[in-house]
């Protein structure tokens, strides 16, 4: 289930040219469930059209503190009472301005001022702006007012300057959202969750790996995160940010994870095996680098110990979910390797399909486990992750 499914989001959109995201903002918010409303202040309109704005949002876009036949039936009023949450992306240093001193002179700080739902504020300006202590004092305050800041980004902005005050993603703004709303299914529960790629040397220079990201793996350490988990992740060769989060080893080749595994397994309600491991290694690793005169014609390998297997096999196991990257006989290789592995879900992803896994920023996944076979449809690895999960909360704790 969609973390915000059910739930209504009203978009606050002021004058900061980042509004040009606010129509992706909206997406993500409904690719996460939510009904979204968006109310857009004189400043918000220079950088994006309420046509736009209508037409992602699929509802009226409200503007006009006096307009005629909204106001019949107290339009700002209806819409603080409407909405769960209120999320102001972009928010102008002049919009938090106004919110620090209480002010109603549009539609937009009227409605914040009538509201009880929660209110979240993305700042955006430029990075001198967002340093002064002007600002620092303003957000400080709207925090004391249980305010909750999405915190910008660092980077280059559209004047040129590099620094903090680049409006955050859209699908972070999306799921800090949505944590508003999280279960804490796995509350109190230790996961370990093996993430990444590992990576087998031949010689100084040269490897046996595969094209694992760990985009998904750290999909699921944030999901697990936000449900309440106290997180473990053994983290091999990724092309990502790390979920700081989360306690993390860090680790090179299958041996090593097996060994991060296995002196880490103790105590662990679930364990989560994500990583790409490789099957084999080479059997002698060159100390020097293997000249092309050196006429070498084949490598032999050595098989790796499975870490899935060998964490199913212990006497007081956690729940164990693998994952099953699959080409063909996708459904029943999948089974086989339940059946095989002695785990109690598999994860399968039809990784033929260059749109989703691997590299992808999107998946498309079936949950198998002994009772049930459940497809997941194509969406975000973050909402696949969420939606994981979600099952494995449900099923098993």
């Amino acid at each position: 289930m969609n973390t915000l499914t059910n739930k209504r989001v009203l978009l606050g959109v002021s004058g900061s040219i980042a509004a040009y995201k606010s129509p992706d903002i909206v997406r993500r918010l409904q690719d996460l469930g939510a009904e979204v409303r968006v109310v857009v202040t004189n400043g918000g309109r220079e950088f994006v059209s309420e046509r736009s704005l209508q037409t992602i949002s699929k509802n009226k876009v409200h503007d006009n503190l006096w307009d005629k036949d909204a106001e019949l039936s107290m339009g700002h009023i209806e819409l603080a009472k409407w909405a769960d949450v209120v999320i102001i992306a972009p928010a102008s240093a002049n919009t938090i301005a106004k919110l620090c001193h209480g002010k109603a002179d549009d539609l937009l700080s009227t409605v914040i001022l009538a509201t009880s739902a929660t209110v979240m504020i993305a700042p955006s300006m430029n990075q001198q702006m967002y340093a002064s202590l002007a600002m620092k004092e303003n957000l400080q305050l709207l925090k004391s007012r249980n305010v909750i800041i999405i915190e910008p980004g660092f980077g280059e902005q559209a004047c040129g300057d590099v620094g903090e005050g680049r409006l955050a993603e859209p699908i972070d703004i999306a799921q800090q959202a949505a944590e508003l709303f999280l279960s804490n299914s796995l509350s109190g529960k230790k996961v370990l969750i093996t993430i990444g790629g590992t990576i087998e040397a031949i010689d100084p220079v040269r490897f046996i790996s595969n094209h694992s990201s760990g985009k998904m793996g750290m999909s699921l350490a944030h999901a697990c995160i936000q449900a309440g988990a106290k997180t473990t992740l053994v983290v091999g060769s990724i092309s990502i940010d790390v979920e700081r989060r989360a306690e993390t080893i860090f680790v090179t080749s299958a041996s090593e994870m097996y060994d991060a595994v296995m002196n880490n397994i103790t105590s662990q309600d679930l364990f989560i095996s994500c990583a790409a491991v490789a099957d084999y290694r080479p059997s002698k690793v060159s100390l020097n680098k293997i000249k092309k005169t050196s006429n070498i014609k084949s490598i032999q390998l050595t098989e790796n110990k499975d870490i899935l297997a060998s964490v199913c096999k212990l006497k007081d196991k956690p729940i164990c979910i693998g994952f099953a990257a699959e080409t063909e006989n996708l459904i029943s290789n999948a089974k086989q390797k339940l059946k095989n592995k002695k785990c109690d879900a598999i994860i399968l992803n039809d990784i033929s399909n260059s749109e989703i896994g691997l590299k992808s920023d999107e998946n498309e996944v079936h949950f198998i486990s002994e009772k049930n076979s459940e497809k997941i449809d194509k969406n975000s690895k973050q909402i696949i992750a969420e939606i994981i999960i979600n099952k494995i909360a449900k099923y098993f704790f």
